[in-house]
């Protein structure tokens, strides 16, 4: 495809892992897992957002799970912590497509008694427990913090919290830029 993603226009050097459908969709398999319960999409969207970029919710520099967020590697100072609330919708655009792949390729179960709510299958727990590289590791981590932190928020203070943690913080990469 001489350096072109089909379909968008875009050069294969301008993707990142969020804008390839099988990297996010692996990324729900292991928030499922890590979950170990059913999740409805928004908060299955957020726990996976913020493992993704948790050092959004543990900003305080005396914070224990910020010590060991960054151990693993992770940077605040990274790009992708310059337009959080972009991203989020980004991601939260792509979310439902995501579920439906997953759901049709039997990896997720839906079941909607009251709420909707997705959770492993299997075969999809099985997947997961493939998931080996260091990414897979180090997103572990980071959504065992993030729900160990937010399972208990009702939807309304996830959202309230959102706010919070959507707005870059003082010491994201733009400011290092100035």
């Amino acid at each position: 495809m001489s350096g072109q993603r089909s379909g968008s226009g875009r050069s294969s050097c301008g993707m990142t892992p969020d804008d390839v459908a099988v990297f996010r969709q692996a990324r729900l398999l292991l928030a499922l897992e890590c979950a170990g319960e059913p999740l409805d999409a928004e908060h299955l969207g957020v726990y996976d957002f913020l493992a993704a970029h948790p050092l959004l919710l543990a900003r305080a520099e005396d914070d224990p799970d910020r010590t060991a967020l960054r151990l693993a590697g992770f940077d605040d100072r990274a790009v992708a912590y310059a337009s959080p609330a972009q991203r989020f919708v980004t991601a939260q655009l792509r979310l439902g497509d995501d579920l439906a792949a997953l759901v049709g390729r039997g990896l997720v179960q839906v079941t909607a008694a009251g709420r909707v709510t997705y959770q492993l299958t299997a075969e999809g727990a099985g997947m997961a427990a493939r998931f080996t590289a260091m990414y897979a590791q180090l997103y572990r981590t980071a959504a065992r913090i993030v729900i160990r932190r937010l399972r208990r928020r009702s939807t309304r203070r996830l959202r309230e919290g959102l706010r919070q943690w959507l707005v870059p913080a003082p010491s994201s990469v733009l400011k290092d830029l100035t």
